[in-house]
Parts: C-alpha cells; structure tokens; sequence
C-alpha cells in the first residue's frame, strides 16, 4: 500500500514537472535562451489576480497540457503579470521591470496582450485572448514567426 502511493506520488511530481510551464520573467534572460535555443520569446501582459479574459487565456490555453508541451520545445514563454491583490504583490524590481516591459510593448495597456518577438526583441506579430483551442492558437502564434 505505502509503495503504491509512494509510486502514485513519484509519477505526479514527475508528469507535473514535464508538463510545467517554464515562464520567464527577467526580459534579458528570455532573450539569452532565445539566442542559444533558435526560439521566439511570447511575451505575455496580464492581471492574473483582476483580468478575467486574462485568467480564462491561462486556464483555457496557457495551462493546457497541448499547449505547455508545445511552447517548451518552441517558446520562449515571458510573463509580465500586474496583480493588483497585497497577496501576490510583486517585488518592486519585477514591478519596475514589468512597466519597462509594458512602456515598451504594450503602450495601450490591453489586458491580456501577448506579443511574440523575435531573440533581439523585435516585434513579429501581436495578439491577445480569443476564445479558441489550445493548437488554433499555436497555428496564430506560429503565424508571426517568418
């Protein structure tokens, strides 16, 4: 018994970490494994605690398994989140970061707003939620990487 769930454990820690999403959040370090793996980097804005298109985006796309498995063999995936909740304050250099981000790449302040740029921070194309599959949104992000 005790090794049936120690193995059930085992596989969920592991499946958990194959399909975790790997997002980055400091702009330099993006563009570096950009650089070094031949990838895109997409960058995404949102309000994950306020921004319910935002919220739908992550659990309808973001967090789907097809989706997480594809963009870690093909994305640089960049988050710029601007909680508005004490609790998932952010640290005041993130928050610093975050706005360079958004003074750079979303002026109009659209949440969510995702932008796929290229590993020297070129903007190849621009999108944001729509309601959709995980692959149909794949084949949109693909859509702006010549």
């Amino acid at each position: 018994m005790k090794t049936g769930i120690l193995t059930l454990i085992v596989v969920f820690i592991t499946l958990n970490t194959i399909f975790a999403q790997d997002w980055q959040t400091n702009f330099e370090k993006a563009k570096d494994i950009a650089t070094k793996e031949n990838k895109p980097i997409v960058l995404v804005f949102q309000g994950s605690d306020w921004c319910a298109p935002c919220i739908k985006l992550d659990r309808e796309i973001w967090s789907t398994d097809a989706f997480k498995s594809y963009a870690k063999n093909n994305y640089v995936m960049l988050q710029a989140d601007f909680p508005r909740k004490k609790k998932h304050a952010l640290t005041e250099l993130q928050t610093k970061a975050n706005t360079k981000l958004a003074e750079t790449y979303n002026k109009n302040g659209i949440f969510p707003f995702v932008v796929v740029l290229d590993n020297h921070g070129k903007v190849l194309g621009q999108t944001s939620y729509k309601k959709t599959t995980p692959t149909s949104y794949i084949e949109e992000l693909n859509s702006f990487i010549k």
